[in-house]
């Protein structure tokens, strides 16, 4: 089957009308009835949970958005409504928010009152200069803010130091927390409530999904530390040697857009893995993209043939226009051979409208190579829960292989109905994501709330800055 199935599309649909003016009920009205009629796993969701249940479920929401003014929190029930369906590969998109910044997606909010604290400045850092013990008291970065912490009573206190955010001011409180749960303002000053408080080495907070590095005082760098950093913040893949049997490859997406930076990090470090004994591949926060990303990953861990159980495609009038726009749109920049398989595969899905349609010719495909190298002898593969779709259909390839073994947490689990597809609301103010495939996995080895689980779990009495010291030493048999 062509991998471009995965490529998602907006289009705007006009089957279903309002008035100019949509409000909430309209638009679940909407978003349920495109849900129903055009989702690959609507049906296999009813069929576990029933009838009955999706009743209640309806009239539940129902009663909500009757009374939901606001287009953002109208969106977060939209979305709330989706998760009956399944954890992932569901989406509702605002179209009128900004969704550059993940922690702002509304104007700075500039007539709030926020709770202040009166410190001296030097004082505090003549303070935390004498400190010899390394605590949550300091002075941390985020950008774009540097913010001071000290206990104050039972909790500590986060206020701004210096900030490049216009609506906040020096001395504003921007964190609060005690020894169990805590809350972030974020930058419209909306509060955000956390209970993971957890330093990582010595000069490094995380709090919920916030990281703040230490400024002051000054701790000696931690190598371990630094380098996961460099690896979970890694937004462009790389290789790096961790010792004379080891490689360590990063692979933090498998975006189509990563596909070329992962062919030619292979490409020029060809020679280098396949004369060292051990590859550590890190993966983790993968949340997946293109199953073309990591094609070219595949000869280096390959030892036998890998069965890839395909998937059935639902044939709607609505999902099957995706593949004309395969064909006339430019900007997907395909061949010619491509489009001729979109154009056929259209025209076979529009003979079989609401039935599953399979493109392919059989039902698994057997992937044969010509070689098998010698090295990497060892593969050892860092996952974790934020591994998802793409990540782990590469993960059920490469496990088939007998020199890989998966490290870490259970993965997300959302990979039985995928192939994500957008779409959008009738007054163009949010993106319905849903999805158009099903696996043929199903019932038998289902994958979504599950998850893969590793061959090596990681127990959270190891650290995450030490996981890869810990694969590391098990390819290297130091234990």
């Amino acid at each position: 089957m062509k991998n471009l199935i995965i490529i998602s599309l907006s289009l705007l649909i006009t089957g279903f009308s309002y008035g100019q003016n949509c409000n909430c009920e309209e638009n679940f009205e909407w978003v349920k009835k495109t849900f129903e009629e055009n989702d690959a796993g609507f049906q296999y969701a009813i069929g576990l949970k029933g009838e009955l249940s999706y009743e209640n479920h309806n009239k539940l929401f129902l009663k909500r958005v009757k009374n939901i003014n606001e287009l953002e929190e109208c969106t977060k029930v939209l979305y709330e409504w989706l998760t009956f369906f399944r954890s992932g590969h569901i989406a509702i998109n605002g179209l009128s928010t900004n969704n550059n910044d993940p922690r702002q997606s509304t104007p700075p909010k500039t007539d709030v009152t926020q709770e202040t604290v009166d410190i001296d400045i030097s004082g505090f850092e003549k303070y935390l200069n004498s400190k010899k013990v390394s605590d949550f008291e300091g002075i941390w970065e985020t950008q774009p803010y540097k913010i001071g912490i000290k206990k104050i009573e039972d909790s500590y206190v986060g206020f701004i130091i210096e900030t490049s955010a216009e609506n906040w001011k020096v001395g504003e409180v921007k964190i609060k927390f005690s020894d169990k749960k805590g809350v972030f303002y974020l930058r419209d000053k909306s509060p955000e409530e956390f209970t993971s408080i957890k330093p990582i080495g010595k000069n490094y907070l995380q709090l919920g999904r916030f990281t703040l590095k230490r400024l002051s005082p000054k701790f000696e760098t931690e190598n371990s530390v630094e380098t996961y950093f460099k690896l979970i913040n890694a937004e462009k893949p790389f290789i790096v040697e961790l010792n004379k049997a080891t490689l360590l490859l990063r692979i933090p997406s498998f975006e189509g857009s990563q596909k070329r930076d992962i062919d030619s990090v292979l490409l020029v470090n060809k020679s280098k893995i396949l004369k060292t004994e051990n590859l550590i591949i890190d993966l983790r926060n993968n949340g997946g993209g293109s199953d073309r990303s990591y094609k070219e990953l595949i000869p280096f861990i390959y030892t036998n043939p890998i069965r890839i159980v395909g998937v059935e495609l639902l044939s709607t009038k609505l999902n099957n226009q995706r593949m004309i726009e395969f064909v006339n749109n430019p900007e997907f920049g395909l061949d010619e051979d491509t489009k001729i398989w979109a154009k056929t595969s259209y025209d076979t899905l529009e003979k079989h409208l609401g039935s599953f349609v399979n493109l392919d010719s059989t039902k698994v495909d057997i992937l044969k190579l010509d070689t098998m190298y010698n090295y990497p002898k060892n593969v050892g593969i860092i996952i974790n829960k934020r591994n998802g779709s793409t990540t782990e259909q590469f993960l059920l390839a490469a496990n088939q292989s007998k020199k890989v073994k998966l490290f870490g947490t259970t993965t997300f689990g959302v990979l039985d109905i995928s192939n994500m597809h957008f779409v959008k609301s009738p007054c163009s103010e949010f993106e319905l994501g849903y999805s158009l495939s099903r696996s043929y996995r199903i019932p038998d080895m289902t994958i979504d709330g599950k998850g893969i689980q590793p061959d090596y779990y990681i127990d959270s009495e190891i650290q995450e800055y030490e996981w890869v010291e810990y694969v590391s030493n098990i390819l290297n048999q130091q234990y």
